[in-house]
């Protein structure tokens, strides 16, 4: 067993998954995410709440992935968007989701292909050649949802409900952690 296997065998902190995800390579990321299985309490460092929006939390931004905790209140739903050409594993830290999946046909109009369901610790996985997608907190509480994107996304396409078309919309974040950053 090589050390990448032995590191996703033993993912115990979010240090061992930064770890994990730093020395894997892209192709094992699916693999990693889904052996990290760490108590809700890791991620209280973390969390902002906010309730106009979701919140998003940046554990680590580097130039090999972006791993980021949103926090929800009830019934916050993300605008549909696509991920600027990564994938994402969403996984949920706590709550109840609802994903949303749309195509977009030949005069830019939206249709859904497939709604489901995701509970804590399910994982789901987007990228855009699946199409578009939104996120919404089912839960009647507080909820939490960890996203893995390789590599980082700095921007994306968001879908105005207002004009009916899709804008283009850089990312921010709403706090960053110690794990912080390492752009150029």
């Amino acid at each position: 067993m090589n050390s990448n296997e032995q590191n996703t065998n033993t993912i115990q902190s979010l240090g061992d998954l930064v770890t994990a995800l730093s020395e894997g390579e892209r192709t094992k990321y699916d693999h990693i995410i889904r052996s990290t299985n760490l108590p809700k309490s890791i991620y209280q460092n973390y969390c902002s709440w906010s309730s106009d929006s979701y919140t998003r939390n940046c554990i680590v931004d580097n130039d090999k992935f972006e791993l980021i905790l949103l926090c929800w209140e009830e019934g916050q739903i993300t605008p549909i968007h696509d991920h600027g050409g990564e994938e994402c594993w969403v996984k949920i830290i706590e709550g109840e989701f609802r994903e949303t999946i749309y195509q977009e046909n030949e005069i830019g109009e939206l249709a859904v292909v497939k709604s489901a369901v995701a509970n804590t610790n399910d994982i789901t996985y987007m990228i855009d050649f699946m199409g578009f997608h939104s996120l919404e907190n089912l839960s009647n509480k507080r909820s939490m949802s960890l996203h893995l994107y390789a590599k980082p996304i700095r921007s994306c396409k968001l879908f105005d409900e207002v004009s009916g078309k899709f804008i283009n919309k850089d990312l921010v974040y709403n706090t960053v952690s110690e794990f912080g950053t390492n752009k150029k």
